[in-house]
């Protein structure tokens, strides 16, 4: 099973198991439980965290996509670049800290990176006008897009609210 099929799965469970306890939970005891055990869940990476994100932005490091889901459906799929040997992008679940419409890298010759979702310290997915090394890793850890998709993301999370969009990466050659 692959990584977008086995989130879809877990996260179809999670809302079938809500569902059929929502009508039980008159107690907060109950209401508790089920918060706990959803949150056991995260800590065992069955993705429970992305269960309360209206957009999820998926990426494999291993694959270089990205997928975007927006209230549990599959929108976007599209080809990145993530860290190249020796500039690794973090593996972990982030949600956004800040956005930038127009940024310049100050580490690296001011390099442009449009429509930058900043998620972890200076790592950020963004927009690259290097778009012929879109597919394989190329980059200094950031997580590299089209502009044209770069935007389009942007604009949803703008939409939706970073507090409602979690970003998983995951998979890669561990560098």
């Amino acid at each position: 099973m692959g990584w977008v099929s086995h989130t879809e799965t877990t996260l179809k469970s999670i809302r079938r198991l809500r569902a059929r306890l929502r009508p039980r939970m008159r107690s907060k005891s109950r209401r508790t439980l089920l918060h706990a055990w959803i949150g056991a869940a995260a800590l065992l990476g069955l993705g429970a965290t992305a269960a309360h994100a209206n957009v999820l932005i998926s990426i494999d490091k291993s694959t270089q996509q990205m997928l975007v889901s927006v209230d549990g459906v599959p929108r976007y799929r599209w080809a990145v670049s993530t860290g190249r040997a020796g500039y690794g992008t973090p593996s972990g679940t982030y949600r956004p800290q800040r956005m930038e419409r127009s940024w310049f890298s100050k580490l690296y010759y001011n390099s442009p990176m449009p429509y930058s979702i900043f998620f972890h310290g200076g790592y950020a997915i963004h927009g690259s006008y290097e778009i012929n090394r879109l597919g394989g890793p190329a980059s200094h850890g950031c997580i590299r897009l089209h502009p044209a998709n770069a935007a389009t993301l942007f604009a949803l999370v703008q939409q939706r609210g970073m507090s409602d969009t979690v970003i998983v990466v995951s998979g890669g050659h561990g560098w």
